[in-house]
């Protein structure tokens, strides 16, 4: 891990703990005309929408940076651009996975202006990606729980299932809000969920027979 990285929170914790853990963003709102109501209307609704997603975004770019300092900066950029984006964003088939896309720009435009690979095989709430994988593959998985094998074998995987098992396992998202996210259905989620783990038990030298589960 780099000098300048933060430290990581405590692995044993549960995601939605340690999520709560980073110090939230200042309120953030849409510069609205107290004379124009529909200038009000676009901004109760951004506020809303960064209600839902603010902790977990947050938690997905501290996963990518390592830092939560870095972390804050890439998420209060992504509000920035989604703010002045906004009434477009809002034209969009699907408002979450246009936000997603901005999130996720953010965060590869930071890591390019770091100098930085992604920090998923050092962080250490990713650990809580092998704790789900033990208890949907059982034993297969279990001699590899402290190892770091299986971080870099996820951290390898195809950006969407990398992302699937990330959004589910670690940030907590329902696989009917990532479909929302990646701009697919939820069999589809469940499909990238299933060859990822596929992948990974290829990758670790599992039986792939007995490595099964969504």
């Amino acid at each position: 891990m780099s000098a300048d990285r933060d430290r990581p929170l405590p692995a044993c914790a549960p995601a939605h703990v340690r999520a709560a853990e980073l110090s939230p963003l200042p309120h953030c709102s849409l510069p609205a005309s107290a004379s124009d109501p529909f200038d009000h209307r676009l901004s109760i609704t951004f506020e809303a929408f960064l209600a839902t997603h603010a902790r977990k975004w947050l938690t997905y770019a501290y996963l990518h940076t390592g830092s939560e300092a870095a972390a804050r900066e890439v998420t209060r950029a992504a509000y920035g651009q989604l703010g002045r984006l906004w009434p477009h964003a809002l034209r969009q088939a699907s408002v979450e996975a246009y936000a997603w896309s901005v999130l996720k720009e953010r965060v590869v435009e930071w890591l390019y202006d770091h100098h930085q690979p992604t920090a998923l095989t050092e962080t250490a709430a990713f650990a809580v990606v092998t704790h789900a994988l033990l208890r949907e593959c059982q034993q297969q998985f279990a001699m590899l729980e402290s190892q770091l094998g299986l971080y870099a074998a996820i951290a390898r995987l195809p950006e969407r299932q990398c992302d699937v098992i990330v959004l589910r396992h670690v940030i907590g998202y329902s696989d009917a809000q990532i479909g929302s996210l990646l701009g697919v259905d939820e069999v589809t989620v469940r499909s990238y969920a299933s060859r990822g783990k596929r992948k990974l038990a290829a990758a670790l030298g599992i039986d792939q027979g007995n490595a099964r589960g969504n």
